[in-house]
């Protein structure tokens, strides 16, 4: 196929090539949203950007943002599906505050992001949809396009349906289908604009609609005439470049929190030598760690879609107690549902991954929106005396590391282990250092093969323990002359057997508690670089990317301040009193009501300055800066600066 302005590629793509000299504007960093109806292709637009950024070598970090209802009314705001990419020519921490750029696909889109968007922020409109019925749906009195709404901006408004249908007439595909082939128009109109690679959208767009390839051909004239509307019309007298980024050598690939989790999980397998056996039931947002695991049966991976969240965890209890490795994966309403047999498992001290992907709650809540207020719950929210260890990873390729301490943890220690993601890291991406197999965690396990009663019995005591870990000895059932029994009631300690004394229960409730305890975790790492902060900004989770963006932004100001990130929830590394008593102020910003804040401030006494938000929305860099220069502000004696 013929190509305006392209030559042919290998594989049948066609890579664009500009033919008209326009003003080049050399940037180091952009944020770009995407939004339109959710029917649209926004998120896929979206990601296909993205990982055409990702192959040009730029450091990156995505959001997307998408509406709960499967299908909400067409045009309407509560339908707005937006995706969100930042990518730049440094290390980024963030999606970005506010878009540079704004696409909108409808009146709709624009209606709900047009408050994001900064004075003098580009502007791209597709007009075809700004119809008086479109915009009454919106509550628009007028067309924003004919009065001052959008002064103060950079405007482009393009016919994106009409002239899509018109790249297509030829094609004979009907108006509705044409039509859908918009949003490969407005991506390549911006990657005609950011000088973004063109061959690997193709490529992908081939192999997606491999077995349709007249749709497939379809979005590929649709993107081509996108680049090419950019390239030949006088509305676009400027293109932007934004370098690669300078990132550590290795091999490095584009890749979201569920999908490094699931990656994390397979490796953990691996490590350990063991089948991994995932019991779930699917839940938003942490559907995707079934779909991606379910691609792995290659590598040992056992996928099991239960009828419920109840049977999802008996199921990986089950599992681990054969001598696999149970996994269950959810949300904040299905831990809920799971506390019984998560609580069942502390009592039978097996190894135990619960993957807990955060949304807005409470009950059913916000479903496809972030928040972190399933701490609480993680940490207490079973019957009785339950603890178990809790982990949060803070970005989305940290997932995969996560996974493999949460694995390691949980084997070692015989436990149950809540791993805190959230809907901000499991739909959000960014580029991934691929590691070195060698560099991985050895995880294999040894399971009992004699009978080990310290009398002459001959008999196997499930509840004898390792001096050092507290971890019981693991047996498989089958093993001859390992018969033992387990269960939710209370044991005696070693031999096992059911028991109701006082005195041992108190003793087994503190033998659980002390295995907990003493989980090996690592010092907290403080990044003070000037070693003159008097203020600690504190977080975990998500958090990290925003406070550190922060950060950076107050030191350049020349305000010293320290930051420090917690991994281990339960327990707290041993030296986060010290630390915490070493500043004048501690400042941590969560996506709850101060879950943490309340923890830190009964275990070690330390006034912590709780900042938070429970919007459904990450922070902000700007706002967090705000309340930063603040606090160290307020603790300059006046008249001094």
């Amino acid at each position: 196929m013929s190509t305006t302005n392209g030559h042919a590629t290998g594989d049948g793509s066609a890579a664009l090539t500009a033919t008209r000299t326009t003003e080049v504007n050399k940037l180091d960093r952009v944020v770009i949203r995407f939004a339109g109806d959710s029917g649209d292709g926004m998120q896929l637009t979206g990601d296909r950007f993205t990982s055409e950024a990702a192959a040009f070598g730029n450091d990156l970090s995505t959001m997307p943002n998408f509406p709960a209802e499967i299908r909400a009314p067409q045009g309407t705001i509560p339908g707005v599906s937006s995706f969100q990419v930042h990518f730049a020519d440094y290390d980024i921490l963030t999606p970005g505050d506010r878009p540079d750029v704004l696409v909108a696909m409808n009146p709709a889109a624009l209606k709900a992001n047009l408050a994001d968007v900064p004075r003098g922020g580009t502007i791209i409109l597709n007009t075809d949809e700004f119809t008086k019925r479109n915009l009454v749906k919106v509550g628009y009195a007028e067309d924003p396009n004919a009065d001052e709404t959008l002064s103060g901006f950079q405007v482009h408004r393009v016919a994106m349906s009409t002239l899509t249908q018109g790249a297509l007439a030829d094609t004979g595909l009907g108006k509705k289908d044409a039509e859908r082939c918009k949003n490969m128009f407005a991506l390549g109109l911006l990657s005609w604009m950011y000088h973004r690679p063109t061959e690997g959208t193709e490529r992908f767009l081939r192999e997606k609609f491999g077995k349709k390839p007249d749709i497939a051909e379809a979005n590929i004239l649709a993107f081509r005439a996108g680049w090419n509307y950019g390239e030949t019309t006088e509305s676009f007298v400027t293109t932007f470049e934004v370098a690669p980024a300078k990132l550590a050598r290795g091999t490095y690939r584009q890749i979201t929190g569920n999908t490094a989790l699931a990656y994390g999980l397979v490796a953990a397998g691996q490590q350990s030598g063991l089948q991994i056996l995932l019991g779930t039931y699917p839940i938003t947002p942490a559907s995707d760690i079934l779909h991606e695991l379910s691609k792995h049966k290659n590598f040992g991976i056992l996928t099991f879609q239960a009828e419920d969240e109840i049977a999802g965890v008996g199921a990986a209890l089950g599992a681990s107690y054969g001598g696999a490795l149970g996994v269950t994966s959810t949300s904040g309403p299905g831990v809920a549902l799971k506390s019984e047999a998560i609580g069942l498992g502390v009592m039978i001290e097996l190894p135990l991954v619960v993957v807990d992907v955060q949304r807005g709650g409470p009950s059913t809540g916000l479903p496809t929106k972030t928040e972190q207020a399933d701490l609480l719950q993680a940490m207490f929210g079973r019957n009785g005396e339950s603890p178990v260890p809790v982990i949060a990873p803070c970005s989305p390729a940290d997932c995969f590391d996560a996974a493999l301490e949460a694995t390691r943890i949980a084997l070692k220690y015989r436990t149950p282990v809540l791993l805190l993601s959230d809907g901000a890291i499991a739909n959000g991406s960014e580029p991934w250092l691929v590691p070195d197999v060698a560099d991985l965690p050895d995880l294999r396990v040894e399971f009992a093969t004699v009978p080990n009663a310290p009398d002459s019995s001959g008999e196997f005591w499930p509840y004898l323990r390792d001096p050092e870990t507290l971890a019981r000895e693991w047996a498989v059932p089958g093993t001859a002359g390992l018969q033992h029994r387990i269960g939710g009631l209370e044991k005696q300690d070693g031999k096992g057997s059911i028991s109701y004394d006082p005195d041992n229960h108190d003793k087994m409730v503190r033998l659980r508690q002390a295995k907990v305890d003493g989980v090996d975790v690592p010092d907290l790492v403080v990044d003070d670089p000037s070693g003159e902060a008097r203020v600690l900004a504190l977080g975990w989770g998500s958090s990290y990317g925003p406070i550190g963006a922060a950060c950076r932004r107050v030191r350049k100001l020349g305000m010293p301040i320290a930051q420090a990130h917690l991994r281990h929830l339960n327990p707290l590394p041993k030296n986060l009193g010290e630390v915490l008593r070493g500043y004048d102020k501690v400042v941590l910003p969560e996506m709850n009501l101060g879950q943490l804040a309340l923890l830190l401030r009964a275990e070690y006494l330390v006034d912590v300055h709780s900042y938070t938000k429970v919007a459904g929305l990450p922070f902000k860099a700007e706002e967090l800066q705000n309340v930063f220069a603040d606090l160290i502000t307020d603790l300059v004696p006046e008249g001094v600066q």
